[in-house]
């Protein structure tokens, strides 16, 4: 499959680019993806939601009141979770949410997500472009030009270039990712995908079994 290489002011040049069908031209896996965007999700979690139970708080452990002939219920503790200050009732403790997912089935999401985004006429190919300082007007420009200004976009390098990196971070609904970066999820999130003419080599090389 071919697709036609835009410059930096939107127009089409006389290049094209030969996609692999093997990775941009599959049957979408709808489970590969659900698998994948599920572990990527959970892998970002944190894990470290805490409180203390009983046995954890500071205080007097001294039995409060007698046993019995109080009237009321017994109690051994003021650190009882039924007290104000009290430890608190089966609480979040740590723990590891990351799931393991086989490459494969990473690779199998990624191809699918960029197989549906290539049939939503959704990727762009753009000649290669470099900045000598970080400018974020210089960018926006063209995003303008690219026309999708108003779209979440992801733009995926061959390498990370830091001028085009840092000319991105103020822009809302943008992103700038290497070919070796990439994941299921920044795919299926992004409206747009970009690639740089030289990206393409890169991801092919990534992807291919």
């Amino acid at each position: 499959m071919e697709i036609v290489v835009k410059d930096i002011q939107g127009k089409d040049t006389n290049k094209k680019v030969v996609l692999d069908e093997s990775i941009f031209c599959i049957e979408p896996n709808e489970h590969a993806v659900y698998l994948d965007v599920k572990a990527i999700l959970a892998n970002k979690r944190q894990g470290t939601h805490s409180s203390k139970e009983r046995n954890a708080i500071a205080g007097s452990t001294r039995k409060i009141k007698r046993q019995k002939g109080t009237g009321g219920a017994r109690a051994g503790s003021l650190n009882n979770p039924l007290f104000r200050g009290g430890g608190r009732i089966f609480g979040p403790e740590p723990r590891n949410y990351t799931q393991k997912i086989n490459k494969k089935v990473k690779d199998i999401a990624r191809k699918s997500v960029l197989s549906s985004k290539i049939k939503d006429n959704a990727v762009i190919v753009v000649e290669d472009f470099d900045f000598e300082t970080p400018k974020t007007k210089r960018l926006l420009q063209i995003k303008e030009n690219l026309k999708i200004d108003n779209k979440n976009s992801l733009l995926i390098l061959p390498n990370i270039n830091k001028n085009v990196y840092l000319s991105s971070r103020n822009l809302q609904g943008f992103s700038v990712v290497s070919a070796s970066d990439i994941n299921t999820y920044d795919l299926l999130k992004a409206k747009n995908v970009i690639l740089f003419e030289s990206s393409v080599e890169e991801i092919e090389k990534n992807l291919k079994n």
